[in-house]
């Protein structure tokens, strides 16, 4: 099957009703920047009408060189005429999260931010990003824009359009800082709705793929604890232990009543196409349950 022929990824990923858990970006440190007009494939170093390349890699570098992932923003609907240039930095550790915001008056001063947020305020209020990254992958243009639409017209004090998470074949994917939740099919659920149960201090399982600041085997044990327990708090099942063996992995994660243990297996999937622009087939790892109970 030739490139432009083959079925959109995320149509692919949800023919094979493939599971999302276990696939959240990793990043415990963000770093957001206004950048207002077109994206290319690249939103920094592709984008010569919003900013210039060479910037834009000059900005990456440091954000990379510092440890921390780093994502082009812009606010949902018509372009301003005049571009601003506002900034969050972002610290998404377990028990440590925080989010702070700014703004600059040219993109050059972004080379000069305080990336531990210093250079702002706090924020009070969470950043909603959805990835409409059209450029990168078609799948995030037609499903992360309508999930945009939907999330800013309830929302519209804490919507940003992003640039690429990761997890195209999950699209519409959305990240919720300062806690660094990720989400994906955005578009087939309540998009709104999910944005109000995270304001309750609610997940839904359904349509999380994990948080961003666990590693992969966490984010799937804390899914198969919700899924066994029903606890459906953000602040709750945090990881105590993780010791990865020969195709298991064993996971404990602290619970009201006792700590919990979480078995899982280890594999890879078949070949699969992990977005549109994909021309080879690659496998990633999945986590499946082997046994879930307390710590005896």
């Amino acid at each position: 099957m030739t490139l432009a022929k083959r079925p959109p990824c995320s149509d692919q990923s949800l023919a094979r009703d493939e599971p999302m858990y276990g696939t959240a970006s990793a990043g415990s440190s963000w770093l957001l920047l206004e950048v207002c007009g077109g994206w290319g494939p690249s939103a920094f170093l592709q984008s010569p009408g919003a900013i210039d390349p060479a910037l834009g890699r000059a900005i990456v570098r440091r954000a990379e060189s510092a440890g921390m992932r780093i994502a082009a923003i812009r606010r949902h609907g018509r372009r301003p005429e005049t571009p601003r240039w506002r900034w969050f930095v972002a610290k998404s550790d377990v028990g440590r999260h925080a989010l702070f915001h700014g703004e600059v008056g040219d993109a050059r001063d972004y080379l000069d931010l305080a990336l531990d947020g210093s250079d702002g305020s706090r924020s009070a209020d969470p950043l909603v990003a959805i990835c409409a990254h059209g450029r990168h992958d078609q799948c995030c243009a037609v499903r992360g824009r309508a999930a945009a639409d939907a999330i800013a017209t309830a929302y519209p004090e804490f919507t940003w359009e992003c640039s690429h998470l990761g997890g195209d074949r999950f699209a519409a994917t959305m990240l919720i800082l300062p806690e660094g939740l990720c989400y994906g099919r955005v578009d087939h659920a309540d998009a709104a709705g999910l944005v109000r149960r995270y304001l309750d201090g609610r997940l839904d399982d359904r349509f999380l793929r994990g948080r961003t600041s666990v590693p992969h085997a966490v984010q799937a044990a804390q899914h198969f604890a919700r899924r066994a327990y029903g606890d459906d708090r953000i602040d709750a099942l945090h990881p105590l232990a993780v010791e990865p063996g020969e195709g298991v992995v064993r996971v404990v994660l602290s619970a009201d009543d006792a700590p919990i243990e979480v078995l899982l297996d280890e594999t890879m999937s078949e070949p699969l196409f992990s977005q549109c622009r994909a021309v080879t087939a690659g496998r990633v790892r999945t986590f499946t349950l082997r046994a879930i109970g307390p710590v005896s």
